[in-house]
């Protein structure tokens, strides 16, 4: 397996640092996109820019093959205020990589140096640089600007970093492997009154508490327990006095899901039970459901061919075949929804180890010891799949 020099590691690692230095939030990625741009094409990439946005894709062609693929990397950050103390933490306050996209993108162009260098394929490598995946749905916006359409791919491959497993572990999975992710606004309408008479009042905040209980039956009495769902009510928004009751009511609510029919059944059930408690409190309830992203699940001979590639490349102790869901969410499910593909993770570290804290932290980043053996994936991946003929 071709693999990264060393002065290459170090050269991406500086670069990882830089831009985790000058983080960008979601479609604001204009620093990020313009070095990326810069970079793919003094490699000798077709660069297109403007995609979703801020969005940036590489294209390198290599002999007469009608075969292609795309290798897609995010690019925004968070709004959040970083405490990690790192010599290269953000200097923009309130906004930091706190989910390694950072890494995510210096990996996927420390193997596109390779690639157009060295690189020995037959075909077309599409390499995809996605604005706002947190929660901006980027991935949309660039399939909407006719990503695929401009860029055909037969298939598509991602990787994020995952805190949890060991530094470098590569984890893949068959099927449904992300869940959906939907918000809803309840807005409850009462009638105020003076907290002492609450018999003149309608109080919606008696009504939220009750919904908010009832809420947890959604999936302890609704989903196939071997079905994983999750319901949350995040917020609740209610009054500004102790002795007034108030004619309003809001809360704030996520809904996952690892399988579209449950996903379903989750929206009628919580406009089912939302709307009868509200009415046995005498209050009436606006239900605000607005779909986020899909269920992410992999093609099952795409996630076999990406398998295969790491079994032959690396040692075993450093894959596993088939990991555990997870009921985090990715706008990624939406380019699986048109080209067959795959997502993997690539272990950021577990407890003891750098890069053991979890994703949307503050005292998050990414574990620059990836660089090598993620972006030797990509190559490996890249030279299998678009082998030459023999």
């Amino acid at each position: 397996m071709d693999r990264l020099s060393d002065a290459a590691v170090q050269a991406f690692t500086l670069l990882r640092r830089d831009i985790h230095q000058h983080p960008e939030l979601a479609f604001s990625e204009r620093r990020t996109a313009a070095l990326v741009a810069a970079q793919l094409g003094a490699w000798g990439y077709a660069v297109s820019t403007g995609l979703g946005g801020t969005g940036v894709v590489g294209q390198l062609k290599r002999g007469t093959s009608d075969r292609s693929i795309g290798l897609r990397a995010d690019m925004d950050a968070l709004p959040i205020a970083e405490a990690t103390g790192a010599a290269w933490a953000s200097c923009h306050h309130g906004v930091m990589h706190a989910c390694g996209h950072d890494g995510h993108t210096a990996m996927l162009l420390a193997a596109a140096q390779h690639l157009a260098q060295q690189g020995r394929f037959d075909g077309t490598l599409n390499l995809i640089f996605q604005p706002a995946e947190e929660g901006g749905g980027g991935a949309l916006k660039m399939m909407e600007d006719g990503l695929f359409e401009r860029f055909p791919c037969d298939a598509i491959f991602a990787m994020h970093n995952m805190p949890g497993y060991p530094q470098g572990q590569l984890v893949f999975r068959s099927g449904p492997t992300m869940a959906s992710s939907d918000y809803v606004t309840v807005t409850l309408h009462g009638f105020g009154g003076h907290g002492a008479m609450p018999h003149k009042a309608t109080d919606p905040v008696v009504a939220a508490a009750s919904i908010v209980m009832a809420l947890q039956t959604l999936v302890s009495r609704n989903v196939d327990p071997q079905s994983a769902a999750v319901v949350t009510v995040g917020a609740i928004h209610a009054g500004q006095a102790n002795n007034v009751i108030p004619a309003e009511a809001r809360l704030e609510i996520s809904v996952r899901a690892l399988d579209p029919q449950v996903r379903r059944d989750l929206e009628r059930r919580l406009h089912e039970t939302v709307r009868l408690q509200a009415e046995s409190f005498g209050v009436r309830a606006e239900i605000d459901w607005r779909p986020g992203y899909a269920v992410l699940v992999n093609d099952a001979e795409q996630t076999q061919r990406a398998l295969q590639v790491a079994v032959k490349h690396f040692p075993a102790h450093q894959v596993v075949p088939q990991g555990a869901q997870l009921t985090g969410s990715e706008d990624f499910a939406f380019m699986l929804e048109k080209v067959p593909g795959s997502y993997l993770f690539i272990g950021n570290g577990t407890d003891g180890e750098p890069g053991a804290c979890m994703v949307h932290n503050p005292a998050y980043d990414f574990n620059d010891n990836n660089i090598g053996p993620g972006a030797s994936y990509w190559i490996a991946l890249v030279q299998e799949l678009l082998s030459p003929a023999p």
